[in-house]
């Protein structure tokens, strides 16, 4: 992934997750967790504090479809 990524970018996020934390299952995740783990990422560049409950849940979602 050369582009960073931002909130907003809920598919990409997911899949830089899982290429991540290949184990993780995203649902047994807290938001709090969650968001730490989005602002670790190498390519993530927004506001640490730009999140909110229905953008987590978005990008858990989108995890989960992926590794269901």
């Amino acid at each position: 992934m050369s582009n960073k990524l931002t909130w907003k970018d809920t598919e990409d996020i997911a899949f830089a997750l899982i290429d991540k934390f290949p184990g993780q299952d995203p649902l047994k995740l807290s938001f709090p967790k969650l968001r730490q783990l989005v602002v670790e990422l190498e390519d993530f560049s927004d506001n640490p504090d730009g999140s909110n409950e229905s953008v987590l849940e978005s990008i858990q979602m989108a995890w989960y479809e992926e590794v269901k």
